[in-house]
Protein backbone atom coordinates (compact mmCIF):
# COMPACT_ATOMS: atom_id res chain seq x y z
CA UNK A 1 0.00 0.00 0.00
CA UNK A 2 1.30 3.35 -1.15
CA UNK A 3 1.96 5.85 1.96
CA UNK A 4 0.20 9.26 1.46
CA UNK A 5 1.22 12.43 2.62
CA UNK A 6 -1.27 12.03 5.44
CA UNK A 7 -0.13 8.92 6.49
CA UNK A 8 3.61 10.17 6.59
CA UNK A 9 2.17 13.15 8.79
CA UNK A 10 0.16 10.86 10.98
CA UNK A 11 2.66 8.44 11.22
CA UNK A 12 5.01 11.14 12.73
CA UNK A 13 2.82 11.95 15.17
CA UNK A 14 2.89 9.35 16.32
CA UNK A 15 6.75 8.49 16.45
CA UNK A 16 6.69 12.42 18.16
CA UNK A 17 4.17 10.76 20.82
CA UNK A 18 6.13 7.46 21.10
CA UNK A 19 3.18 5.38 20.42
CA UNK A 20 3.19 2.07 18.76
CA UNK A 21 0.86 2.46 15.67
CA UNK A 22 -0.14 -0.40 14.92
CA UNK A 23 -1.25 -1.31 18.59
CA UNK A 24 -2.75 1.94 18.58
CA UNK A 25 -4.28 1.55 15.41
CA UNK A 26 -5.98 -1.66 16.54
CA UNK A 27 -7.61 -0.70 19.66
CA UNK A 28 -8.87 2.26 18.14
CA UNK A 29 -10.35 0.02 15.57
CA UNK A 30 -11.74 -2.62 18.13
CA UNK A 31 -13.41 0.70 20.30
CA UNK A 32 -15.12 2.17 17.10
CA UNK A 33 -16.31 -1.11 15.97
CA UNK A 34 -17.95 -1.68 19.31
CA UNK A 35 -18.63 2.35 19.64
CA UNK A 36 -22.56 1.57 18.86
CA UNK A 37 -23.16 -1.72 21.00
CA UNK A 38 -22.02 0.05 23.60
CA UNK A 39 -24.34 2.99 23.54
CA UNK A 40 -27.22 1.16 22.55
CA UNK A 41 -26.75 -0.62 25.50
CA UNK A 42 -25.99 2.22 28.05
CA UNK A 43 -29.27 3.96 26.53
CA UNK A 44 -31.00 0.29 27.68
CA UNK A 45 -29.50 0.55 31.18
CA UNK A 46 -30.37 3.97 31.96
CA UNK A 47 -33.96 3.22 30.47
CA UNK A 48 -33.98 0.36 32.69
CA UNK A 49 -33.08 2.49 36.22
CA UNK A 50 -35.57 4.73 35.44
CA UNK A 51 -38.55 2.58 34.92
CA UNK A 52 -37.27 0.57 37.94
CA UNK A 53 -36.82 3.86 40.01
CA UNK A 54 -39.99 5.23 38.92
CA UNK A 55 -42.42 2.07 39.26
CA UNK A 56 -41.40 0.67 42.70
CA UNK A 57 -40.26 3.76 44.35
CA UNK A 58 -41.91 6.91 42.54
CA UNK A 59 -42.70 8.48 39.69
CA UNK A 60 -40.67 11.95 40.48
CA UNK A 61 -37.45 10.46 40.18
CA UNK A 62 -35.63 13.01 43.17
CA UNK A 63 -38.15 11.35 45.41
CA UNK A 64 -36.92 7.37 44.06
CA UNK A 65 -33.68 8.33 44.27
CA UNK A 66 -34.18 10.05 48.18
CA UNK A 67 -36.01 6.57 48.98
CA UNK A 68 -33.00 4.74 47.85
CA UNK A 69 -30.25 6.42 49.65
CA UNK A 70 -32.27 6.95 52.85
CA UNK A 71 -34.84 3.45 53.02
CA UNK A 72 -34.01 0.84 51.10
CA UNK A 73 -32.64 -1.99 51.93
CA UNK A 74 -28.65 -2.69 51.81
CA UNK A 75 -29.09 -5.07 48.48
CA UNK A 76 -31.26 -2.70 46.53
CA UNK A 77 -28.77 0.26 47.11
CA UNK A 78 -26.09 -1.65 46.26
CA UNK A 79 -27.40 -3.26 42.95
CA UNK A 80 -28.57 0.47 42.34
CA UNK A 81 -25.16 1.77 43.01
CA UNK A 82 -23.20 -0.86 40.88
CA UNK A 83 -25.64 -0.42 37.81
CA UNK A 84 -25.04 3.46 38.28
CA UNK A 85 -21.41 2.87 38.44
CA UNK A 86 -21.72 0.90 35.44
CA UNK A 87 -23.69 3.17 33.67
CA UNK A 88 -21.41 6.56 34.55
CA UNK A 89 -18.27 4.21 33.83
CA UNK A 90 -19.43 3.62 30.33
CA UNK A 91 -20.95 7.38 29.66
CA UNK A 92 -17.18 8.11 30.40
CA UNK A 93 -15.85 6.09 27.79
CA UNK A 94 -18.74 7.17 25.01
CA UNK A 95 -17.46 10.79 25.68
CA UNK A 96 -13.85 10.06 25.33
CA UNK A 97 -14.81 8.80 22.23
CA UNK A 98 -16.86 11.93 21.29
CA UNK A 99 -13.96 13.80 22.58
CA UNK A 100 -11.40 12.35 20.06
CA UNK A 101 -14.13 12.84 17.41
CA UNK A 102 -14.57 16.32 17.92
CA UNK A 103 -10.78 16.75 17.53
CA UNK A 104 -10.72 15.02 14.26
CA UNK A 105 -13.48 17.10 12.92
CA UNK A 106 -10.91 20.04 13.58
CA UNK A 107 -8.01 18.24 12.62
CA UNK A 108 -6.78 20.69 9.83
CA UNK A 109 -6.21 18.34 6.31
CA UNK A 110 -9.24 16.43 6.02
CA UNK A 111 -10.58 16.39 9.35
CA UNK A 112 -14.06 16.99 8.38
CA UNK A 113 -13.63 13.67 5.73
CA UNK A 114 -12.31 11.68 8.33
CA UNK A 115 -14.71 12.22 10.93
CA UNK A 116 -17.69 11.93 8.44
CA UNK A 117 -15.95 8.61 7.44
CA UNK A 118 -16.07 7.57 10.89
CA UNK A 119 -19.54 8.67 11.99
CA UNK A 120 -20.69 6.48 9.09
CA UNK A 121 -18.54 3.55 9.58
CA UNK A 122 -19.09 3.37 13.39
CA UNK A 123 -20.61 6.28 15.66
CA UNK A 124 -23.92 7.37 13.81
CA UNK A 125 -26.68 5.15 15.33
CA UNK A 126 -27.94 4.00 11.97
CA UNK A 127 -25.27 1.60 10.24
CA UNK A 128 -24.33 2.21 6.77
CA UNK A 129 -22.71 -0.12 4.37
CA UNK A 130 -19.82 0.00 1.86
CA UNK A 131 -21.49 1.08 -1.12
CA UNK A 132 -23.91 3.21 0.70
CA UNK A 133 -21.22 4.96 2.36
CA UNK A 134 -19.19 5.52 -1.19
CA UNK A 135 -21.97 7.06 -2.58
CA UNK A 136 -22.82 9.64 0.26
CA UNK A 137 -19.28 10.76 0.42
CA UNK A 138 -18.30 10.48 -3.34
CA UNK A 139 -15.12 8.30 -3.10
CA UNK A 140 -13.37 6.02 -4.84
CA UNK A 141 -13.76 2.59 -2.99
CA UNK A 142 -9.35 2.68 -2.67
CA UNK A 143 -9.55 6.03 -1.84
CA UNK A 144 -12.43 5.34 0.61
CA UNK A 145 -10.16 2.79 2.60
CA UNK A 146 -6.81 4.60 2.36
CA UNK A 147 -9.20 7.67 4.12
CA UNK A 148 -10.40 5.21 6.35
CA UNK A 149 -7.16 4.21 7.75
CA UNK A 150 -6.37 7.63 8.14
CA UNK A 151 -8.69 8.30 9.77
CA UNK A 152 -8.75 5.16 12.51
CA UNK A 153 -4.83 6.18 12.59
CA UNK A 154 -5.61 9.53 13.25
CA UNK A 155 -8.56 8.47 15.63
CA UNK A 156 -5.82 6.99 17.85
CA UNK A 157 -3.96 10.19 18.36
CA UNK A 158 -7.05 11.90 19.00
CA UNK A 159 -7.65 9.64 21.86
CA UNK A 160 -4.31 8.65 23.40
CA UNK A 161 -2.81 11.57 22.91
CA UNK A 162 -5.66 14.27 23.63
CA UNK A 163 -8.49 12.46 25.17
CA UNK A 164 -7.11 10.48 27.59
CA UNK A 165 -4.70 12.89 29.03
CA UNK A 166 -7.16 15.84 29.37
CA UNK A 167 -9.76 13.34 31.08
CA UNK A 168 -6.73 12.47 33.32
CA UNK A 169 -5.68 15.56 34.55
CA UNK A 170 -9.26 16.52 35.23
CA UNK A 171 -9.37 13.26 37.39
CA UNK A 172 -5.83 14.19 38.93
CA UNK A 173 -6.88 17.93 39.54
CA UNK A 174 -10.27 17.31 41.14
CA UNK A 175 -8.74 14.27 43.29
CA UNK A 176 -6.35 16.67 44.80
CA UNK A 177 -9.45 18.95 45.29
CA UNK A 178 -11.16 16.48 47.42
CA UNK A 179 -7.68 15.59 48.96
CA UNK A 180 -6.93 18.92 49.79
CA UNK A 181 -11.14 20.17 51.30
CA UNK A 182 -10.60 17.01 52.96
CA UNK A 183 -7.36 17.98 54.87
CA UNK A 184 -8.40 21.60 55.26
CA UNK A 185 -11.61 20.26 57.12
CA UNK A 186 -9.53 17.54 59.00
CA UNK A 187 -7.00 20.58 60.42
CA UNK A 188 -9.01 23.54 60.49
CA UNK A 189 -6.60 26.77 61.53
Amino acid sequence: MRMTKAMKSISLMYDGMHFNEEQVFHKSKLLLEIYRDVVWKTIQEVDYVREVCESYYSQDLNVALTYLNDFAPTEQKEEFKNKMSCIFETSWIIELIDTAMLKIYEYHTNGKLYHEILSKCYVNPVSMNEQEILECLSLERTSYYMKKKEAIKLFGIALWGYALPKYKAIFIESSENVFDNTFCEANPD
